[in-house]
């Protein structure tokens, strides 16, 4: 983790970690958290192993969609971590994504209360880090994680 470049959310969630990797890796219940409320997600690729695509769209009313994430997986150990990136897409070649490039880290651990969720998000600048902070990464990100702690605490509850 380098302070200067990373960007982190961390949570503690009520669900084992088979509820929240299911939460992560089932595209039906990733378009249920994956963008923060009230605007709506659509999961158009979700090949969870290493260079498999990830690719998603948004929209504010569910009738105008634009591209939200075109990227790519890097690693998937199920139940335990996902490491994916925008700056090659989903087609597998070089992108140049706006507004921020990132590579994003996912780490589930066993917690006494369930999960202890971590999501490390890493730039290559601190002015790019900077730039995701003004674009709202601690509301988003925090958002996101919170909706996908109710998404994984349903599925855990059944």
């Amino acid at each position: 983790m380098n302070d200067d470049l990373d960007l982190v959310v961390r949570r503690v969630i009520r669900a084992p970690r088979a509820a929240v990797w299911a939460a992560w890796t089932t595209p039906e219940l990733l378009e249920r958290w994956w963008i923060p409320a009230p605007y709506l997600s659509r999961v158009h690729a979700l090949e969870v192993a290493p260079g498999g695509a990830f690719r998603t769209s948004m929209s504010p009313d569910g009738e105008s969609w634009v591209d939200h994430m075109d990227g790519t997986f890097v690693a998937a150990t199920p139940g335990e971590r996902l490491v994916f990136t925008n700056v090659i897409d989903s087609a597998l070649r070089p992108a140049w994504p706006e507004p921020v490039a990132l590579v994003a880290e996912v780490l589930l651990r066993d917690h006494p209360e369930g999960t202890e969720y971590t999501a490390v998000v890493r730039h290559d600048s601190a002015a790019s880090r900077a730039k995701h902070l003004e674009l709202g990464f601690d509301e988003g990100w925090g958002i996101a994680a919170a909706q996908l702690a109710a998404v994984a605490e349903e599925l855990a509850a059944g």
